[in-house]
């Protein structure tokens, strides 16, 4: 993890300016050849996750009340709701295709913040195309700055925002979204100013929530409440101008005594946070906290080709603070489910593999896997956490390693430790994987596969499209 060192001079510098203005100024004087051409095409790769996940969760649960509400809303517009044939106004085309990209769990993760922001802000750039000429270019810009602004508010602001029980998605994802937004407008600085008040006042998002449809809502409203800021203060409504870094304002509010908006201002684009720590994208489909304890146990089930009957005992050893927003033991539905450690170990040891279709009501109510989780442990253990001095700084899902340890029943004994999930920067998924994820989600917005291949193929090559309409009409519904 980057840790900023701020000379005096600097921090003097940041002082004067405070934290807001610098992050206006950022998103307003950095040049598109100031971003990095590999952190660009590591944009590229997590835009065509974030639009997969988008699709899928046009087809979950979660979509049935959320297109319901839509029809209540009675606010008609053009922009497009992904994954389907229906179009809305503006904040609600972000309120809906935000949620959706969250719906299922399976957006990436920015282990600084820690949160999943990427949807947040496509959710808001892509509600924003009948309003600003948008090229494959620009979104790539403007997507990047966000990711850089939200990364940089919350190395600032500490994990320990998230340990208060804020859900970073939806508490710090409005910002990202946020400075792609002024980016994509050309707000002024002041302006921006302006919108980063607006915003903080909207900011939200709970853990308590997790494992339910409110959990996606969270970045859905983040989405809404970012392009409702902006508006709002291009319009000329007003708000603190100094509101991140200001006494009552957002870091003393959600921060910890360690936050220091100081820390946020000095790192921005130093270095650039898609290249330094990176976006994990994911390759299972629920809480990335599980990943290394699912990723052992295939890992396991390859070694063994063991069956569920099999199975003496299965456990998986966590580090401190890795089962914090694993709450669902005994979980009851899918969304549960995505938020269970031991479920996720009993389906793996079950199934051999993870679809999105594991983390369903039916999948998790299956008799057989009642019958393993009673042979199936989760716990934290000081062992796992390692060395490193940042352990405590680290998300729960990439703090220190898991072990996972397996007994069959004809006595064979076996135990497999993962460090790093699949989909984390230093197992990074490739461009067939992501092809292979994004066909699969697409089929679960029942998008015609020749529809999927294009958009996919449009997208790796995003700096070439010059409308990002023609793109997000591949991916409706006709």
């Amino acid at each position: 993890m980057f840790t900023p060192v701020i000379s005096p001079q600097a921090a003097g510098a940041l002082a004067m300016a405070g934290l807001t203005e610098t992050l206006a100024r950022f998103i307003g004087t950095t040049h598109s050849g100031d971003i990095p051409p590999e952190a660009m095409e590591k944009a590229k790769k997590a835009i065509a996750d974030t639009f997969a996940v988008i699709l899928a969760g046009a087809g979950s649960e979660v979509a049935t009340p959320l297109l319901r509400y839509l029809g209540q809303a009675g606010e008609s517009g053009s922009a497009p709701i992904l994954g389907t044939a229906r179009t809305a106004a503006p904040e609600i085309a972000a309120l809906v295709n935000g949620t959706f990209g969250h719906a299922l769990d399976f957006d990436d993760v920015l282990s600084m913040m820690p949160a999943h922001p990427s949807a947040v802000i496509l959710a808001a750039l892509c509600a924003s195309t009948d309003s600003a000429q948008l090229s494959g270019a620009r979104l790539l810009e403007a997507y990047a700055l966000g990711i850089e602004a939200g990364g940089k508010i919350g190395l600032g602001i500490t994990v320990g925002h998230y340990h208060r029980g804020f859900h970073g998605t939806g508490t710090l994802g409005i910002f990202s979204a946020l400075a792609a937004l002024a980016r994509l407008h050309r707000l002024e600085v002041e302006t921006t100013r302006i919108a980063f008040g607006i915003a903080a006042s909207m900011a939200s998002g709970l853990q308590r929530n997790f494992g339910t449809m409110a959990k996606p809502l969270h970045t859905g409203w983040a989405a809404r409440s970012a392009l409702a800021a902006t508006r709002l203060a291009a319009c000329g409504f007003t708000a603190a101008p100094d509101v991140l870094e200001a006494k009552a304002g957002f870091f003393a509010a959600y921060g910890v005594a360690e936050s220091d908006p100081h820390v946020s201002a000095a790192s921005l684009g130093r270095p650039w946070v898609l290249l330094d720590p990176g976006i994990a994208l994911k390759k299972f489909p629920c809480c990335y906290a599980s990943h290394r304890g699912m990723d052992g146990v295939l890992e396991l089930k390859r070694r063994h080709r063991f069956a569920a009957e099999d199975v003496e005992r299965l456990a998986c050893r966590m580090p401190p603070g890795g089962m914090r927003v694993l709450t669902y033991p005994r979980p009851k539905t899918g969304l549960e489910g995505k938020f269970s450690l031991e479920y996720a170990l009993a389906a793996g040891a079950l199934d051999g593999r993870y679809t999105l279709r594991t983390f369903t009501d039916e999948a998790v109510q299956r008799p057989a896997i009642a019958a393993l989780l009673e042979r199936i442990r989760a716990t934290e253990d000081a062992a796992c956490r390692g060395d490193d001095p940042l352990f405590e700084k680290r998300s729960p899902g990439s703090r220190g390693f898991v072990e996972v340890d397996l007994v069959l029943r004809n006595g064979v004994r076996d135990t497999v430790r993962i460090d790093k999930p699949p989909g984390h920067p230093a197992r990074e998924l490739t461009w067939d994987d992501i092809r292979a994820k994004f066909a699969d989600c697409a089929s679960h917005a029942c998008l015609p596969p020749e529809r999927a291949r294009e958009a996919l193929e449009r997208i790796v090559q995003l700096e070439c499209v010059e409308d990002v309409n023609e793109l997000l009409a591949l991916m409706q519904l006709h």
